[in-house]
């Protein structure tokens, strides 16, 4: 879709109130576009007051600025992340993947009622937000187009990047706070902060370049350590430190608390974007990874072998389809179907200790549908456990094992 597809009609373009939402705004207006600005008031940590989001797009054109509060939406599908464990690549915890899809999942009801059938968004051509936003977009709402900026050609005649972009604002005057000397950029929400582009592109960048937002760095955090308690009932948080909360709150709570010690400060990782390439982020996600380990350590109480070797992988592919765009899609609801079932036995209380970034085992209580039996794990003579028993269970692991080597098949 190009710009002079859209001359005389209104879109809602999906803005942060940062550099490109002023441009592109003002750049559509301009054009001879109505343009209805949404944002969503996802908690982010950077920006003090919502509201001046929706004076600066006002200013820069927008016919009409919407807020969405999002704050429990997102603190909700937080613990979905935590539930299933949803870390793409092991490391990143999917916090502004999750948020695409809950911000596009207000803004089509939104469209509908004003008559709009056009959703705008500043995500480059490069990145994963273009997918998140267009399959969304298009999986709840078939009939809706999808316009990026980025990837139209007279968008891309003025603007090559950064340096533009920020002259342009200059030269009319809009309201932006970036500055062409802006180390990297950062994407914040309740859930996380994902740092990237800029200096963070070169490997030479070291993690502590950043200025952490929610926390510090283990480094910095306090000589002293500090247990954590959490309850999990039916798989969510429902109490820390002996004190009854709901998502938003358990989130909130649990960054103030993981932020402190440095707990998932200044994360690291160099990830596969959907488009095929590799890129460089820098995250700060502390109530998730403290929440995230607790729940792992209830985990490994309640799943039995068999329910973990299923739990794993669909642990995995929720973190990829989330990461790429398929949060709504069937696959993944299928795949949340059985996290769900394991949610049920996921009751029990967990308690860590917090020191300089590592989250440590300290207790575990009341845990309802646990597996682990103190007398059965014994080395000593207590409990119902024979060890004469092994001797037949042995014997029958054997009879393959003799197999192997009679048929050739063993290797040195």
């Amino acid at each position: 879709m190009k710009v002079s597809d859209l001359v005389g009609q209104k879109v809602m373009i999906a803005v942060s109130g940062g550099l490109d939402s002023c441009t592109i705004t003002h750049w559509l207006k301009e054009k001879g576009i109505e343009v209805v600005a949404y944002t969503a008031d996802l908690g982010q940590p950077d920006e003090a007051d919502i509201d001046d989001v929706r004076q600066r797009m006002l200013a820069c054109g927008a016919s009409e600025m919407l807020v969405g509060d999002l704050k429990d939406a997102v603190s909700a599908a937080g613990v979905q992340l935590i539930q299933s464990q949803a870390r793409y690549e092991g490391g990143y915890w999917n916090t502004t993947g999750i948020a695409r899809h809950v911000v596009v999942a207000d803004m089509i009801p939104l469209m509908s009622e004003r008559g709009i059938s056009i959703l705008a968004h500043g995500a480059t051509g490069r990145g994963n937000d273009q997918v998140r936003f267009q399959l969304a977009t298009q999986m709840l709402a078939p009939n809706f187009s999808v316009y990026a900026p980025w990837r139209d050609d007279e968008f891309l005649k003025v603007f090559g990047g950064r340096k533009e972009m920020i002259d342009y604002c200059q030269t009319y005057g809009l309201p932006i706070t970036a500055t062409h000397d802006k180390p990297y950029s950062t994407d914040a929400n309740l859930l996380g902060l994902t740092h990237e582009a800029g200096e963070l592109e070169a490997l030479s960048t070291p993690s502590n370049r950043i200025n952490p937002g929610m926390g510090v760095f283990p480094i910095d955090a306090p000589n002293k350590a500090e247990l954590f308690t959490v309850e999990f009932h039916e798989g969510k948080p429902v109490s820390i430190n002996g004190k009854r909360v709901q998502d938003h709150k358990a989130i909130t709570t649990s960054n103030e608390v993981g932020g402190r010690h440095g707990i998932g400060i200044g994360l690291h990782a160099v990830e596969n974007r959907f488009v095929g390439i590799k890129s460089r982020g820098i995250y700060e996600a502390p109530g998730l990874e403290l929440l995230g380990v607790c729940y792992e350590y209830l985990l490994q109480l309640i799943l039995d072998r068999r329910a973990r070797r299923i739990f794993d992988p669909i642990s995995n592919y929720i973190a990829e389809q989330i990461y790429q765009g398929y949060w709504f899609d069937t696959a993944t609801q299928a795949c949340w179907k059985y996290v769900e079932h394991i949610n049920k036995i996921a009751t029990g209380e967990i308690t860590v200790s917090l020191y300089k970034g590592q989250v440590s085992f300290h207790a575990a209580n009341n845990v309802k549908y646990s597996l682990y039996s103190e007398d059965t794990a014994s080395m000593e003579d207590i409990g119902d456990f024979d060890h004469r028993d092994s001797e037949g269970f042995l014997g029958v692991l054997g009879v393959s094992a003799r197999a192997l080597n009679q048929s050739g098949q063993t290797g040195q």
